[in-house]
């Protein structure tokens, strides 16, 4: 499907209620990677225009998806951000395609739980370094994480900033199945 012709409002129902508490953890059932994947197509093709039709790489095919979900009465409901993770050299792991829908990014900081599940759970699985190559507008929210730039790139014709992790933040997860819960209050993503 081509971004041209999706309708942002075909990616997510709109925001009826505001979920008590959300679940990031890794994607293990289809629906939840379907979700992840529809939710990057709406936020990287048709809000930011960086993508035409669907940003899937062949990174995908190796990556770990993790997802961020809502809750109703403690069952999973639907997919409201995500970010993938891939090991690139021995050691050495890289994030990318961090989304969170646009209705929900004020809603339980879902997006620095998601990068602290990315980190931790590398983390658990051997990593020396974590990198992610970050959008200018984002840098404040990782610079809060305890990451620092290491170096500015043009990506996609926008600029990133290629940051790494204090990893002294970040203990090993190694229970990133179920992840972590985090509540619906009000705060930044």
């Amino acid at each position: 499907m081509y971004c041209d012709t999706f309708d942002l409002a075909d990616a997510a129902p709109p925001l009826e209620f505001t979920p008590a508490e959300y679940r990031i953890k890794w994607a293990t059932l289809p629906w939840e990677s379907d979700g992840a994947y529809a939710l990057r197509r709406a936020v990287f093709c048709i809000e930011q225009g960086i993508f035409v039709g669907d940003d899937r790489d062949e990174i995908d095919a190796h990556a770990r998806l993790l997802v961020a979900l809502s809750c109703v009465a403690g069952m999973p409901e639907q997919v409201v951000g995500t970010v993938r993770i891939h090991e690139s050299a021995p050691r050495a792991w890289l994030g990318s395609r961090l989304a969170v829908h646009a209705a929900f990014r004020s809603h339980g900081r879902l997006g620095s739980t998601l990068i602290r599940l990315a980190v931790c759970s590398a983390h658990a699985l051997g990593c020396d370094t974590f990198h992610a190559h970050v959008q200018g507008q984002n840098v404040p929210l990782f610079r809060r994480l305890h990451w620092q730039t290491v170096a500015e790139e043009t990506l996609f014709g926008r600029l990133h900033h290629r940051m790494q992790a204090d990893l002294a933040w970040y203990p090993p997860c190694h229970t990133p199945e179920s992840g972590f819960v985090t509540s619906g209050a009000r705060g930044h993503s």
